[in-house]
């Protein structure tokens, strides 16, 4: 197969990036594919700690897409073995430990949704369990020489910690040993990550060179702040969008999303091209265009993106309907109910709430209404031969008939 030439690869892949290190080996890596035709290997590892990708995870996963439609190999990496660990970045405390069965039940759902965005017939996807579980503990003594402690510690998050005298647990300097062994292992050219695994990233371009290996680039994205605005997206924080989400729901989160992250978000989770924002910047300036307008495209693009066009115009005329019209969407869920059932038992059986503790937050804040009242028993019961029509939160319906 032909490449692309290493001018065309190079302005297409660093566009809408956060950094490259060290640019000069990137061009370096691009030309000596192009000249021997071989693709080059770019990783991006994905920590399935819990069992759905939002869409803050497609800033990496897109720029993987463009390498991917240049013609390179792509490596996803399912990290089944190191989320056993957990990822200490950004972490003031030790992350709770996993056991590997529930790594491995988190990580059946990624390639489907990762499928969203990568030709997943074209993707090697690799479980670092395979060859991390077969290390024996002289190989780690090895490993482990290789570094300092006084390195690990020039992590902010770690270096903080230290600081203010709160606990690393040893395990946690196994994380990025392990994310580096897995570049060694699968000879990676190219890794992707966010700008918080900058460290890890690097960390493996060192112990590729005392592997005697020529090291990685490493490019980065930036993080994506969530629906609130302030934090960057994540579950733990409840701000995030899920690639599972409903087109309501979707539709709905992106329109609830502050002004200013408006073209942030055009510009790294949806489709438009640079000057279709620029564009679009200077429609706003010019009061061609409000914020409202702009929320209503970008929602209509990204739910495109995950489902089609049909589904994107569907959610915004249900948007109209219940958000602004204030009232119940058309493809409401109705089913019936054969005895007497607590309203949080009935909510969690029928995935409208996530947990109980979920359940009792919402009813706590008012979010809970029955027949469009207001529930504040917690211990409410739906009663048999009566009809309730429930709405859970803003976008959240279902109808007992």
């Amino acid at each position: 197969m032909g490449f692309m030439s290493v001018d065309s690869q190079y302005d297409i892949l660093t566009s809408r990036i956060e950094e490259i290190l060290p640019k000069k080996e990137f061009m370096y890596k691009l030309e000596k594919s192009v000249k021997n035709n071989i693709p080059l290997n770019i990783k991006l590892g994905c920590d399935p700690s819990r069992p759905d990708l939002h869409i803050g995870h497609s800033v990496v996963l897109n720029k993987l897409k463009q390498f991917q439609d240049l013609g390179h190999n792509i490596i996803l990496v399912i990290g089944d073995f190191t989320a056993m660990i957990g990822d200490p970045t950004g972490r003031n405390k030790t992350r709770p430990q996993i056991d590997l069965k529930e790594t491995k039940e988190n990580s059946k759902t990624y390639i489907s949704q990762v499928s969203k965005i990568l030709n997943i017939k074209k993707t090697k996807i690799v479980y670092n369990s395979k060859w991390l579980n077969e290390i024996n503990f002289n190989k780690l003594i090895k490993l482990s020489s290789k570094f300092t402690l006084a390195q690990f510690l020039e992590r902010d998050d770690f270096s903080k910690r230290y600081n203010s005298g709160l606990p690393i647990s040893l395990h946690e300097f196994m994380y990025p040993l392990a994310q580096a062994y897995d570049s060694v292992y699968l000879r990676s050219d190219i890794e992707i990550g966010g700008t918080d695994q900058k460290f890890n990233l690097l960390l493996a371009r060192d112990l590729q060179k005392e592997f005697g290996m020529e090291p990685q680039v490493v490019l980065t994205m930036p993080l994506i702040e969530g629906t609130d605005g302030f934090e960057k997206m994540s579950k733990s924080y409840e701000n995030y969008i899920a690639f599972n989400d409903s087109p309501n729901e979707m539709y709905g989160k992106i329109l609830s999303i502050p002004d200013n992250l408006i073209f942030k978000y055009f510009k790294y989770i949806s489709s438009l091209t640079l000057k279709e924002i620029i564009d679009f910047q200077l429609s706003l300036k010019t009061n061609k265009i409000n914020h409202r307008d702009l929320k209503r495209k970008l929602a209509r693009d990204i739910v495109s993106i995950y489902y089609d066009n049909k589904s994107a115009s569907q959610a915004e005329e249900n948007f109209d309907r219940v958000i602004v019209n204030k009232g119940i969407p058309k493809d409401i869920k109705i089913i019936s109910i054969s005895e007497r059932v607590k309203l949080l038992d009935f909510l969690f059986d029928n995935n409208l709430i996530s947990s109980k503790g979920e359940g009792k937050r919402l009813i706590k804040q008012s979010a809970i209404k029955l027949n469009d009242e207001i529930v504040k028993d917690l211990h409410f019961n739906l009663e048999i031969k009566k009809e309730y029509t429930i709405k859970v939160g803003k976008r959240r319906f279902i109808k007992i008939k």
